[in-house]
């Protein structure tokens, strides 16, 4: 049985936890000198796979520095439990306003530390910010949000990532989508999983029909493989971009169903069929490890 997927200490609407044991058994098929991720995000992908030379860039400033500050040792487990259980001890006993305390603090001079405390204490941990580019979620009403058992789980997560960087060749890198494949070579490995059109477009800076072309115009001319997550369909509606962008004939797709917890309950939570597309053939042998896991995924054509 495959061991469970490694979690990172930020929560991001759409992560990639459940996608990323098949991104894995697609990327093992390949060889590859340096790994590309022009959308980091939480690094959830990176941080499973950990390709021991790789470029991880996003526009979010604020994902890169806490990553860059845990690299350099700036910040460690023990500096986030120290924090954490300071930070939380004031939310316990304020509540709400030291919530919106931190947050106003964050906005006018942001730190990672700020960063984390407020993706684990906002609504449904989700990162959002307004057009001005301040965070803008609310509060999740959960005044002992940082209990014990809940700060050691995130300083575990902090300190299983610091081991990881501390044996790799990893850059990260703030820098636009088309900045980062533009450094793409021959013998590179690109997994993009952009902002989903219609979806999640404020994560930071929004996501247009045009972005999604040029992406995959820019995938589709690269010298190197890659591999694309986007959303395929749900029971309401299809991503149109998958027949306007991603159905090249030089293309090809497999898709997943499963459950995206974002919404505010239960009944609000929908499954979700995922597409992984890519510019090389995905075999049936990725496919059928995939079946045995119990997954849902099909091949289509290209």
């Amino acid at each position: 049985m495959s061991r469970p997927p490694l979690v990172p200490p930020l929560k991001c609407q759409g992560i990639k936890t459940k996608l990323v044991s098949a991104i894995q058994r697609v990327a093992e098929t390949r060889e590859y000198s340096r790994w590309i991720e022009p959308f980091c995000g939480s690094g959830v992908v990176a941080l499973n796979v950990q390709p021991k030379k790789a470029l991880l860039c996003d526009t979010n400033l604020h994902i890169i520095s806490l990553y860059k500050d845990i690299q350099t040792r700036k910040i460690t487990a023990a500096s986030v439990k120290e924090f954490l259980t300071s930070e939380g001890e004031k939310l316990k006993t304020q509540g709400e306003p030291y919530f919106y305390e931190v947050r106003a603090r964050f906005n006018e001079a942001p730190t990672p530390l700020d960063f984390l405390f407020l993706n684990r204490s906002c609504f449904n941990g989700v990162i959002r910010f307004n057009r001005k580019g301040k965070f803008n979620v609310p509060y999740c009403h959960k005044p002992e949000r940082f209990a014990q058992a809940y700060v050691t789980k995130i300083t575990n997560q902090v300190r299983q990532i610091a081991q990881i960087l501390s044996t790799v060749d990893w850059t990260f890198e703030v820098r636009d989508f088309r900045e980062t494949l533009a450094q793409a070579q021959s013998g590179d490995f690109v997994y993009a999983d952009p902002p989903y059109a219609g979806r999640h477009v404020d994560y930071f800076n929004s996501w247009s029909d045009s972005d999604e072309a040029a992406l995959g115009a820019t995938l589709g001319s690269l010298p190197c493989d890659f591999l694309l997550s986007t959303w395929h369909s749900n029971e309401f509606r299809r991503n149109s971009a998958i027949d306007l962008v991603w159905s090249r004939g030089d293309f090809h797709m497999l898709k997943r169903e499963h459950f995206y917890h974002v919404g505010s309950s239960e009944n609000l939570r929908h499954p979700m069929i995922e597409a992984l597309i890519s510019n090389f053939p995905m075999t049936e042998e990725s496919v059928a490890v995939q079946r045995c896991e119990q997954t849902v995924l099909f091949a289509l054509a290209g």
